[in-house]
């Protein structure tokens, strides 16, 4: 019977991992684009905001998100040189700037309430509704990579990763970077569809 290197062990499961991700974020896709479906569809009823603006703080929210997928890929980027205390600093930022981006959204959201615009209840609309929805939906799966990236900062202190072993940090960094783009997708299109 022929054994596996350490080397091919670990490609195999860095495959099988990956696969599982991926099968994972086309749920995730199939969710959203539900959503954005449904969007388009309630465009035709009589409660539909036509003038919406859409508050500053999801564009500055944009921005924040835009900024850690940087420092994602940057950790990545320092751990592939085995430099240990840069790679420390750029999850740290990244974790930082995902909280600064949970804060933005619920500040958006703070600002619309100010507004009268809520998402249920007799002064309604459907255009609000449908913006929490897809902010809530976003914010629940980016909480699932801000505890994949504390279990990477956890795994990075504990020594697990260096330039040939971070499978860890490449899963989380891939899926950062999707939810990163979907949250583009969202803002663009409820952005720019009215």
């Amino acid at each position: 019977m022929e054994t596996l290197s350490i080397q091919e062990a670990y490609d195999k499961k860095a495959r099988t991992y990956k696969m599982l991700l991926y099968f994972g974020m086309i749920s995730i896709i199939m969710i959203f684009a539900g959503l954005t479906s449904a969007f388009v569809v309630s465009k035709q009823r009589p409660d539909w905001l036509k003038d919406l603006v859409i508050p500053s703080t999801f564009v500055y929210s944009t921005v924040v998100l835009l900024l850690s997928s940087v420092t994602f890929y940057l950790a990545k980027k320092a751990i592939k040189a085995n430099k240990r205390s840069l790679t420390s600093t750029y999850l740290l930022i990244t974790f930082v700037l995902g909280i600064t981006f949970v804060y933005l959204q619920f500040k958006g959201f703070d600002l619309l309430f100010n507004q009268g615009l809520v998402p249920f209840g007799s002064s309604s609309k459907v255009t609000i509704s449908f913006l929490y929805a897809f902010v809530f939906v976003h914010v629940a799966h980016l909480f699932g990579g801000m505890i994949s990236l504390i279990y990477v900062i956890y795994n990075h202190y504990k020594q697990k990763y260096n330039s040939s072993q971070c499978l860890g940090i490449e899963l989380s960094g891939i899926y950062w970077h999707f939810m990163d783009f979907i949250w583009v997708y969202l803002f663009l299109f409820f952005y720019f569809f009215k």
